[in-house]
């Protein structure tokens, strides 16, 4: 087995994702631990097809569902990848991980790898889409879930982090190409993400990494999010959904990537905000 790393990875009904994930690790012959939340498909037969060994644990959030993974399996390797079900390796950072020497990392707590972010297949190239880092792989035991966040999850390590700019994973939701099931989901989001502002207008919630605009790629998007709630409410998806289209050139997209863009950085957002103003005026 893979002396150097594990790897994490969530599920709920990802029998058309799975494989495709596991199939892209395969080959780095590392432990791989799932954590599922009541899937009713064949996603645990996959799993078990492929050795993984799996735990169920009922899901809340994606924060509090990394946590609890990250305490519950014993993960033996130095090192911790955590994956989504509907991302995969590429050949690149495929290549990057089988060469990969723990004495060549030894002042590092953390990788982020390069996202590239593909909606009803086509490439999300521009409005901030591309490049996109993510920390995926951290020092076991030291790499911790954000539980300051509601909805969108993050990896934070103390210490000192690199990127992989030519790692890529690819993330693909093959359930978004129903184009009911990505709004029914972003319901759900939408919920998660005005509870969470205005428990964080409340002094509820606070940022468990220091904004800073010149910092890893986590510490700029937590100043960036720190900008973003301090816009007025309503007013803000445009400014969003214009900055995307305009200045970060969301328009040369093409149809499906202008689609994705104003579901995702209008709609969505308006959505939110709408629900944020309801809470206030039921409170008030």
């Amino acid at each position: 087995m893979n002396q150097n790393f594990s790897f994490i990875i969530l599920t709920f009904n990802e029998e058309i994702h799975l494989p495709r994930l596991l199939e892209s690790i395969k080959k780095l012959n590392a432990s791989t631990f799932i954590l599922d939340s009541g899937s009713t498909d064949e996603t645990l037969k996959i799993a078990e097809h492929y050795g993984a060994e799996v735990k169920q644990n009922p899901f809340i959030n994606h924060p509090k569902q990394w946590d609890f993974a990250l305490k519950n399996f014993k993960v033996e390797t130095p090192w911790t990848i955590g994956l989504d079900a509907d991302q995969t390796v590429t050949p690149e950072l495929f290549e990057m991980l089988d060469n990969f020497k723990e004495e060549d990392y030894l002042d590092i707590n953390g990788i982020y790898f390069n996202r590239k972010n593909f909606f009803q297949g086509s490439w999300i190239r521009f409005g901030t889409f591309y490049p996109f880092y993510l920390l995926k792989m951290f020092r076991t035991g030291i790499g911790f879930s954000d539980l300051n966040e509601n909805m969108d999850h993050r990896f934070i390590v103390p210490g000192k982090t690199l990127i992989w700019k030519k790692g890529w994973i690819l993330e693909e939701n093959l359930k978004e190409n129903d184009i009911a099931f990505w709004k029914a989901k972003h319901e759900r989001y939408s919920d998660l993400v005005a509870q969470e502002e205005i428990e964080r207008m409340q002094k509820l919630r606070l940022q468990s990494l220091k904004p800073d605009l010149l910092g890893n790629p986590d510490e700029k998007r937590a100043w960036l999010k720190q900008l973003w709630w301090k816009l007025p409410l309503g007013f803000r998806p445009y400014l969003y959904f214009g900055y995307r289209m305009f200045f970060k050139f969301g328009i040369f997209e093409g149809p499906t990537g202008i689609k994705f863009h104003y579901l995702q950085g209008f709609w969505f957002r308006k959505l939110v905000d709408k629900k944020i103003k309801v809470i206030q005026k039921n409170r008030s």
